[in-house]
């Protein structure tokens, strides 16, 4: 006889109580195997892929794309049992089709009750639930960023008259919703002070530009960004005091015993933090190969919690979007932040002679409650030094 099993939202970690469906693999007639992936959904700090946890058919799915759910609430249900069992041991797995528009009814109070197979439960063979990215590629459908605006009003778009004038209203959820609380709290509460400084990195430049070729770099990204993470990572180690973080409740500085380096990373879903774990322990071609990974993973949309949390310094690449610098805001809990702004021909003193030089504006961004003018002075200057030759800084790390 045939069972029907529900499926609840489970808790995906990180204190988080809620979460939107973004996309549904599979529909109502499904047939899916353990561990296919069923849904998408975007808590308040990343994307996440549902694998079922049993094998069966879809009966009813219960809640609609763009729903946003309560940890708990049963999301999908399934037929499963030894006829089903049968079933799909005689038909190959369905290809996933396209969800249905509308919430599939309640399962028929006929069947048998049903039984809860969600990661809280506890049947008598406990199934465990996973999450985070499926590692069945080729069923995973690549992430587009999703439409919030009519095309005729997207940046770029030709739009008529009657297009301009129209309102479009986006709710406010998921990783915007995180992003715009955190901001404000992170304004509001830490005393943000900002100070400049011009740097010429005409020599990291030419450093970038040969290490392209080199045999040891093949494979590997190597661009300005780089430099300037491995620079605040060293600048970092030697003034550990701006590697810190002020904890409140406990009215306590932190100090860090490692560089966790978070690099602000601009995707569909809105601006994340990924950091770099144990930064300071890299390698340059080590560090290169996890910015890209870091980088990659964030684009995708993939970026998880456990790659956001426990952060202690950030980078925010600014220069790439074609500005010279800003002020940027702390990531909450951390002690400062660097912006690192376009890099420009500039008319430079150099050698006692004006000539062209390669010149970038860095901006940190520090906490006023634990950093000092001082210190804030003392790492800029710290990162100037180290962009001027970084041959002799870098090269061998």
């Amino acid at each position: 006889m045939a069972t029907i099993s529900r499926f609840k939202l489970p808790d995906v970690g990180e204190g988080l109580t809620e979460a939107e469906i973004t996309t549904w693999f599979v529909a109502v007639g499904d047939i899916v195997e353990v561990n296919q992936t069923l849904c998408e959904i975007e808590t308040a700090k990343s994307a996440v892929e549902l694998p079922s946890p049993v094998a069966g058919i879809v009966e009813a799915i219960h809640v609609e794309v763009g729903d946003t759910v309560e940890v708990g609430t049963p999301i999908i249900s399934f037929r499963t049992g030894a006829d089903v069992t049968s079933r799909t041991a005689s038909n190959p797995a369905s290809t996933p089709s396209v969800a249905p528009e509308t919430p599939a009814p309640a399962p028929d109070a006929a069947d048998e009750a049903e039984p809860d197979v969600s990661a809280d439960a506890e049947p008598a063979a406990k199934i465990l639930v996973g999450t985070g990215p499926s590692k069945m590629a080729e069923r995973r459908r690549h992430l587009r960023p999703r439409s919030e605006l009519p095309t005729a009003v997207r940046p770029g778009a030709a739009v008529s008259a009657a297009a301009v004038r129209s309102e479009v209203r986006v709710p406010v959820k998921g990783v915007r919703k995180a992003v715009a609380t955190a901001m404000v709290n992170s304004a509001f509460t830490a005393p943000h002070v900002t100070e400049w400084l011009s740097v010429d990195i005409t020599e990291t430049m030419n450093l970038v530009r040969s290490l392209k070729t080199h045999p040891r770099w093949e494979g590997l990204r190597v661009n300005p960004l780089l430099f300037v993470a491995q620079a605040l990572v060293l600048a970092a180690t030697r003034h550990p005091a701006i590697n810190a973080s002020w904890d409140d409740p406990a009215q306590e500085i932190v100090y860090h015993g490692h560089v966790n380096l978070g690099i602000a990373a601009a995707t569909p879903r809105g601006l994340v933090v990924p950091n770099i774990k144990h930064a300071d322990l890299l390698t340059l071609p080590e560090l290169a190969s996890a910015i890209s990974d870091l980088v990659h993973t964030a684009r995708e949309g993939r970026t998880s919690a456990a790659d956001m949390a426990n952060g202690t310094i950030t980078l925010t690449n600014i220069g790439a979007l074609g500005v010279d610098a800003g002020t940027p805001i702390l990531n909450p809990g951390e002690a400062a932040i660097l912006a690192f702004g376009a890099v420009r021909p500039t008319p430079w003193v150099h050698d006692g002679q004006i000539r062209i030089r390669e010149v970038t504006q860095l901006a940190l961004s520090f906490d006023h409650r634990l950093v000092d003018g001082e210190l804030g002075s003392a790492v800029l200057t710290e990162l100037a030094a180290i962009l001027s030759d970084p041959a002799r800084e870098l090269l061998h790390r």
